[in-house]
């Protein structure tokens, strides 16, 4: 009988707990080690041999903790004599690079299309734009007019260029204030850099010129629906040029 009066079929107490397989305990350990601090930045983990012995599992089970820990971004592995299991930073520029490579590696398998990603690139840099002309300093503008002056001087073919490119749209992004909108704008930008996909002709360098100097003023102005339009018309006038190239979706990067 229940405490009601009525019949029911007791419940038995909870006593038990999910088991962790030790590959994910050495997986849980080493995180939250890099995440509260116990090991920083550009530290060297243990050997696996040493990490097997204090966690009393196989070298495969830690071999197996440390790849899945690459996989979020926490360490990197290098080879060599020299090399081993590092600590990875943790902040917004190692989320540009996880991203990054994520986007790289889903365009060479060809799960997801160029025009996809240089779509989504357009909806991540007009926003960046709109706040960057609101919260830009001086020294911001000095900056961007810098960029600007290095590719006045340079021909299309000059190796710096694509460099240029990246550094100007990637500026702006960190001028908008927002680091994962920064982070974001650095990933998609590196995949779907069009100055890596397309053989620039002196007219398309003029016109590029001229579309980064009209989005650096209405910067310097604050005129927010100004750097919208601008920077609109640059990324669609860009995205154009690309389609024209028959550009695809695992195209071959330098």
């Amino acid at each position: 009988m229940t405490p009601d009066g009525e019949t029911g079929t007791e419940v038995p107490a909870l006593v038990g707990h999910r088991v962790v397989r030790p590959r994910q305990q050495v997986e849980d350990a080493l995180r939250a080690a890099v995440l509260n601090g116990r090991l920083r930045t550009g530290e060297r983990l243990p050997a696996e041999a040493e990490l097997a012995r204090q966690f009393n599992v196989s070298r495969p089970t830690v071999r197996e903790a440390l790849t899945a820990l690459q996989s979020q971004g926490l360490i990197r592995k290098l080879p060599g004599a020299g090399g081993g299991s590092f600590v990875q930073a943790v902040d917004h520029h190692a989320l540009g690079e996880i991203v990054q490579t994520s986007v790289h590696n889903l365009l060479q398998l060809g799960s997801v299309s160029f025009d996809e990603v240089s779509m989504v690139r357009q909806h991540l840099e007009v926003p960046a734009a709109v706040l960057a002309a609101a919260r830009r300093t001086d020294d911001d503008v000095a900056e961007l007019r810098r960029i600007l002056k290095e590719q006045r001087i340079r021909s299309v073919d000059d190796p710096d260029v694509p460099g240029l490119d990246a550094e100007f749209h990637i500026a702006i992004a960190q001028i908008s204030g927002n680091r994962v909108l920064a982070a974001l704008v650095y990933a998609v930008h590196r995949e779907s850099e069009p100055v890596s996909y397309l053989e620039l002709s002196a007219e398309v360098g003029r016109e590029t010129y001229l579309q980064h100097e009209a989005i650096v003023d209405a910067i310097a102005a604050g005129d927010a629906a100004a750097a919208e339009a601008a920077i609109t018309a640059h990324l669609s006038y860009l995205r154009a040029h690309i389609k024209a190239a028959n550009v695809g979706p695992a195209a071959p990067r330098d």
